[in-house]
């Protein structure tokens, strides 16, 4: 049986939108991509859960062999870095735009947290990866950026922190100070990424963590008081104190980890860009990331529903004589699922667009407004699976339940909803003041208009 197309696994109205804007290079990975996951990823998938040890000692020092094998076979067709584009980073991008990547990531997003890894676009390492490939050194890009470009190590990125409200990064604690030729980094962080408590930490690949603290506490600008640093993840005084759990999951080997930086001395070379830089240096990862999670988060809900139809129309599943669909407000449901996955992928989109057109910095509404949408509405539509399968639906049997709990989490990662919402409502009101003024010049013609035909104007 040949592989869907896209328009099957997307939609054929949003497909025909776009595809005039993909290049024939973008088309033919596009295909590949699709095969790729039909014939390897998604079989694959149970295989790797099961190479995962339930030991709880075991499973963090196992590298999944089967994804190693896939990453061979990707980067042999070519399937590898999509999310890195050439036309920001022409020396280590792909020829794919934002906009290109968005599809295709909605593709690998069917494949939970396993089939990015098999393409080398898997966080947190996609945004250490763009980090260093704009703000890195040519030795810094070479000992580190090089080999996660070739898959050949991990990485976490560490900033948020235990005892503050991180939602607001200025609160951040962690001591990043010049002592002569070194740098000395003291903190409590969690959520190391890799390490989202620190995300990848936990990983037996991850080789470097990026760490973001204080290293002008003083600076009047409270913008300018933060640098990041590169630290290696064996460095004397890193200690990773425990993985963190989500909603249950563990997400092993990668993981989520509370870590302390005792002490912690690295090179001053280790310093990224300049010192005081550290919030621009965020803002230029977190942009990118976050549409990257909103893109993923769109193939899961349409995953989920294809599960939630599957089941439905299943006729073993009858009930009183009738299939699942014929109770209830099943149809209602699938049909505004359907709706909100369509809406949703179309301000994916269009953030994509915008961000190759004016860059993340350009695009911060467009990102905003799809990262507090599209995760809610992702969970919605998991919800309602869950739902149609009953049980079975929480059970680690189906994996709605830990697509729930990854997808949860996004309404906090890189920033809670709360803060999005806030950041756009503020972003509208701006617009008060051009609205009055345009309001009263309507008014002004409106009243001149009535009176030359002998009228009178009541408001």
């Amino acid at each position: 049986m040949a592989p869907p197309t896209v328009a099957d696994l997307t939609s054929p109205s949003s497909w025909t939108m776009v595809e005039d804007k993909f290049s024939p290079y973008a088309k033919e990975t596009l295909t590949k991509l699709i095969a790729f996951m039909h014939e390897e990823v998604l079989p694959a998938m149970k295989l790797a859960h099961a190479q995962l040890p339930t030991d709880p000692e075991k499973r963090w020092k196992t590298v999944i062999p089967i994804i190693e094998q896939l990453k061979v076979k990707a980067r042999k067709l070519g399937l590898w870095n999509l999310f890195l584009s050439k036309a920001h980073y022409p020396e280590h991008g792909v020829p794919l735009t934002n906009l290109e990547y968005a599809v295709m990531a909605e593709i690998l997003g069917r494949g939970g947290h396993f089939a990015p890894q098999v393409v080398n676009c898997s966080a947190p390492d996609t945004g250490n990866m763009e980090v260093l490939a704009r703000y890195g050194n040519p030795e810094q890009q070479k000992k580190w950026l090089l080999p996660l470009l070739n898959g050949e190590i991990r990485s976490s990125f560490a900033m948020t922190e235990r005892f503050v409200a991180s939602s607001d990064a200025t609160n951040i604690r962690t001591s990043i100070r010049q002592e002569g030729n070194e740098i000395v980094i003291n903190g409590h962080k969690w959520r190391v990424i890799g390490a989202s408590w620190i995300s990848g930490a936990g990983d037996p690949r991850t080789k470097v963590h990026l760490v973001m603290g204080k290293s002008d506490p003083n600076n009047t600008s409270t913008y300018s008081q933060q640098s990041v640093v590169i630290v290696p993840a064996d460095a004397p005084g890193v200690k990773v104190v425990r993985p963190m759990q989500v909603l249950g999951y563990d997400d092993a080997p990668e993981g989520h980890c509370e870590v302390i930086y005792d002490n912690v001395r690295v090179p001053l070379g280790n310093l990224v860009w300049d010192w005081g830089k550290g919030f621009e240096i965020i803002q230029g990862r977190l942009g990118p990331g976050r549409i990257h999670h909103c893109m993923r988060s769109i193939g899961a809900a349409q995953a989920a529903l294809d599960l939630m139809i599957q089941r439905v129309t299943d006729p073993s599943r009858k009930t009183f004589g009738k299939y699942l669909y014929e109770h209830g407000s099943v149809i209602a449901d699938i049909a505004k699922c359907r709706a909100e996955i369509e809406s949703s992928r179309l301000l994916v989109l269009s953030a994509a667009n915008q961000i190759d057109k004016v860059r993340a910095k350009g695009a911060l509404k467009e990102i905003g407004i799809a990262k507090f949408v599209v995760p809610s509405m992702a969970c919605r539509v998991v919800d309602t699976a869950m739902q149609a399968f009953g049980a079975e639906g929480l059970s680690q049997d189906q994996p709605l339940a830990q697509v729930f709990a990854g997808l949860r989490t996004l309404r906090l990662a890189d920033g809670p909803d709360a803060v999005h919402v806030h950041q756009i409502g503020r972003r509208e009101l701006k617009r008060a003041s051009q609205l009055h003024k345009t309001t009263a010049e309507i008014k002004k013609k409106e009243t001149a208009l009535l009176e030359e035909h002998g009228l009178k104007a009541h408001l």
